[in-house]
């Protein structure tokens, strides 16, 4: 498989490549604008692709996934299509840029990366920055809908019932164990029964890179999971679960499956089982 990341250098090296398309991803739970951001300072011809924006309108839960019409259409406005390399990035922790790395992977695209570090490593090297909106010629993308790539509820419970794939939660350990109060009001606290907790802080190294490949084999293996077999991810919103995504794939696992709506959907609803404490 291709690797899911590309570094800074390489970026750097093929920034005026054509078929090469640059977007900024970046999104924060705080409430802070990304737009804001990427308006302010970006990397040369990227786009911005908002994931609360290009999103389920028929939902109240946030930024699930739009429906492959709505995708493609907004994507295309954006000048990128399914057969470019598509290099995302954000300007925090990276998982904001693994959730639309996932979700172009979901929708059909054929080569997504991740921009190793972000926009704090490159712009750390001292790499060309701009400011400003980027205009692009629209094209046309044409969505093909992995749908091994997403769960919804009903399939996480079967997985939870039947003990089918291991389900891995990339919440923070104190939210995990139900000690710490959820960020979203109305929110019960604790974890799926059977469920395995890699807070997602857990992947990246101090520099905002993805960890080596080593490290984050032993961080999966502290948790009891192996890397290697069928596994559903889980989070708050969706959002650092598909960082737990990238990481897999980075070791070779590319069939990791993301649900998509995450603790916001399974810690309100009333019929879904939860526990407390542990790892």
């Amino acid at each position: 498989m291709t690797d899911p990341m590309m570094s800074t250098e390489e970026l750097a090296r093929r920034l005026n490549e054509p078929g090469v398309k640059v977007v900024d991803a970046s999104w924060h739970l705080d409430g802070r604008s990304g737009r804001a951001e990427y308006l302010q300072t970006r990397i040369p011809g990227a786009v911005f692709f908002d994931i609360d924006a290009v999103a389920d309108r028929t939902t109240s839960l946030p930024h699930m996934l739009p429906d492959p019409a709505a995708f493609a259409a907004a994507a295309g406005a954006l000048g990128v299509s399914e057969r470019d390399t598509i290099v995302v990035y954000d300007t925090a922790s990276m998982f904001a840029a693994a959730r639309v790395w996932w979700t172009f992977r979901i929708m059909g695209a054929r080569d997504v990366r991740v921009l190793d570090g972000g926009l704090q490593k490159w712009k750390r090297e001292g790499r060309s920055l701009v400011h400003g909106e980027q205009t692009a010629a629209p094209v046309r993308f044409t969505p093909s809908f992995n749908t091994a790539l997403v769960a919804d509820f009903d399939a996480v419970l079967d997985t939870l019932l039947r003990s089918t794939r291991q389900v891995v939660d990339a919440r923070p350990a104190a939210r995990f164990r139900g000690e710490a109060p959820e960020p979203r009001a109305g929110l019960r606290g604790g974890h799926m029964p059977g469920a395995r907790n890699v807070p997602a802080s857990t992947l990246v190294a101090e520099d905002g890179t993805l960890r080596p490949d080593d490290e984050l084999r032993a961080v999966f293996a502290a948790a009891g999971v192996d890397p290697m077999g069928p596994v559903t991810t889980t989070c708050g919103s969706g959002v650092t679960a598909a960082g737990l995504a990238l990481a897999l794939a980075r070791l070779g696992n590319d069939r990791a499956a993301v649900y998509d709506g995450s603790w916001a959907e399974w810690g309100a609803r009333s019929d879904a089982p939860i526990v407390k404490g542990g790892a």
